[in-house]
C-alpha cells in the first residue's frame, strides 16, 4: 500500500504515540527511544521520522529529561493521509508499460482499473484516522 518504507515506519511511530494520547489533556510523552522499542524498529531511524512529523506539525517534541514526543492534535483528527502526504509527495502508480506512458500515448490496458483502485487508496488513507489506535 504504502510506496517508501519510511511511510510505514512513521505510521508505526504515530500509532504507538496515538495509544499514549490518553484523554488529550496531558498526553503521554514518549521519547524516541521509547517508541523504537515498541514497535521494534531501529531508534536513530525514528528519530529522524519525528524530526519530519514534527516539522509537519503532526508531533511535537519537548527537549531534555522528562521530554520527549507527543501528537500535535487529537488521534482522531489526524488521517494515515496526512502521514503519507509528508513522507510520499510524488508518489504515483507505475504505468506497467513504462514511465512516461500513459498520459502520453493511449493509456495502457490496465490504467482505468490502477486509477479506480488509486481512489480506493486515497479514500482509505483520508477516511482513517490515528483514534483506531487509542482503543475507545
Amino acid at each position: 500500500m504504502f510506496h517508501q518504507k519510511t511511510t510505514q515506519n512513521a505510521i508505526a511511530a504515530m500509532s504507538r504515540l496515538a495509544e499514549l494520547y490518553g484523554d488529550g489533556v496531558s498526553p503521554t510523552l514518549a521519547s524516541s527511544r521509547d517508541i523504537a522499542e515498541s514497535r521494534s524498529l531501529p531508534a536513530p531511524l525514528v528519530a529522524k521520522i519525528l524530526t519530519e512529523l514534527s516539522r509537519g506539525g503532526l508531533v511535537t517534541g519537548s527537549p531534555g529529561p522528562g521530554g520527549g514526543y507527543k501528537l500535535a492534535k487529537s488521534p482522531r483528527e489526524i488521517t494515515l493521509y496526512h502521514v503519507v502526504q509528508l513522507f510520499e509527495r510524488d508518489a504515483k502508480s507505475a504505468c506497467p508499460y513504462g514511465p512516461g506512458w500513459c498520459g502520453n500515448h493511449e493509456p495502457c490496458p490496465l490504467h482505468h482499473s490502477m486509477l479506480a483502485l488509486q481512489q480506493i487508496q486515497q479514500d482509505f488513507l483520508k477516511n482513517t484516522n490515528f483514534g483506531v489506535f487509542v482503543g475507545k
